[in-house]
């Protein structure tokens, strides 16, 4: 089993929130360890606007937890009541998120409370704090996130897994429920894909040549995840249309065929153009316009439409959607080759790709 960066993050935070919280002699350290757990975030960026809502919530959570138990008591149905109204505030607020950790901070402050309430308060706010500033130590020094690398290869896997996965539809070799099975799990490392490209976009640059820089990659890892977003509902189709095609004229089944067959090529020699093991313009060996069946295939449709009370080319009309995506695929593919070509061929020194050789 592998750990992932956050896994250690967690680990390292609670270490040191419990250290510090010992080496100050607090009462209970063990509330800044737990807080150190709700604030370990994936990224730097996060961690900064995690830190400003949570210190936001905290003092929420205090004022009202003090306020309640003085004017109130600390019975279990008034630490309840104290509880509704903070989640009430920090919703009223946007930052609900952070209601766990301020919902911690009441019953901490309120859970055992001395003949110094207000003191008690204070040393449990300030020892959920550290534990708080404890994770923000540890997202900032310890183990800075790759997401470059970690979205480069996210992307890479799903499509080759897409890819495969439409070549064994192609020729009726895919079984019908793995493949269903496997489209979910497809889906699901999409969404992965967009919260990497999300993280990664949040990552801070501290100069305008880097910031230039970035903005390019942006483009082109955006444009990559439509693309694999494309192919993966190209895919879906294929599964779900997979009878309607076969009673199709041949004909038609092999365009079908030799058009998606030539994007798969094409997709797969764009990715490797992207990291450099290809030369740029070397996909011309590859038919203009993405395959030249696309044409072909929206004039055999307008061909059957003309015999539209054929019964048989009446299912052309379910097979609609098949070919519309078939053709936004060729289209959004062309573009991300365009891009590739065009980061390549300028800017060239600053255009580097930070990506490990070893997948993440």
């Amino acid at each position: 089993m592998k750990l992932g960066a956050r896994i250690l993050k967690t680990g390292i935070a609670i270490t040191l929130s419990l250290l510090v919280g010992e080496f100050l002699h607090l009462p209970s350290p063990i509330f800044a360890a737990i807080a150190a757990v709700f604030a370990i975030q994936p990224s730097i960026y996060r961690s900064y606007l995690t830190i400003l809502e949570q210190i936001q919530a905290n003092v929420i959570g205090a004022v009202l937890a003090v306020i309640f138990g003085l004017l109130f008591g600390t019975h279990p149905f008034i630490i309840g009541l104290t509880a509704v109204m903070v989640i009430t505030v920090n919703l009223k607020l946007k930052i609900g998120n952070t209601i766990g950790l301020a919902l911690v901070t009441v019953i901490a402050i309120m859970e055992n409370p001395g003949d110094d309430f207000v003191a008690f308060a204070l040393i449990r706010f300030g020892t959920i704090l550290l534990g708080v500033f404890s994770a923000f130590i540890v997202n900032l020094i310890f183990i800075p996130p790759k997401y470059e690398t970690k979205l480069y290869y996210k992307i890479v896997s799903t499509t080759e897994e897409i890819i495969k996965w439409i070549r064994m539809n192609l020729y009726h070799a895919s079984e019908y429920t793995p493949l269903k099975e496997d489209i979910e799990k497809m889906k699901d490392n999409v969404a992965k894909m967009n919260q990497l490209f999300d993280f990664y976009k949040e990552e801070r640059t501290y100069s305008t040549k880097k910031r230039f820089v970035k903005s390019r990659k942006l483009v082109l890892f955006r444009q990559m995840i439509t693309v694999t977003t494309r192919s993966l509902t190209t895919l879906k189709l294929l599964h779900r249309l997979e009878n309607d095609v076969h009673h199709m004229p041949q004909s038609f089944q092999d365009l079908i065929k030799s058009e998606v067959e030539c994007l798969l090529m094409y997709h797969e020699q764009v990715m490797l153009k992207f990291i450099g093991k290809l030369k740029v313009q070397s996909t011309a060996t590859v038919p203009t316009k993405a395959c030249t069946g696309r044409r072909a295939l929206i004039n055999t449709f307008m061909k059957y439409k003309l015999f539209e009370d054929d019964e048989e080319n009446k299912m052309l009309y379910h097979l609609f959607p098949l070919i519309a995506v078939i053709i936004e695929y060729s289209e959004e593919l062309e573009h991300l080759d365009k891009l590739i070509d065009s980061f390549h061929s300028y800017h060239k020194e600053d255009n580097e790709l930070h990506i490990n050789q070893e997948r993440e």
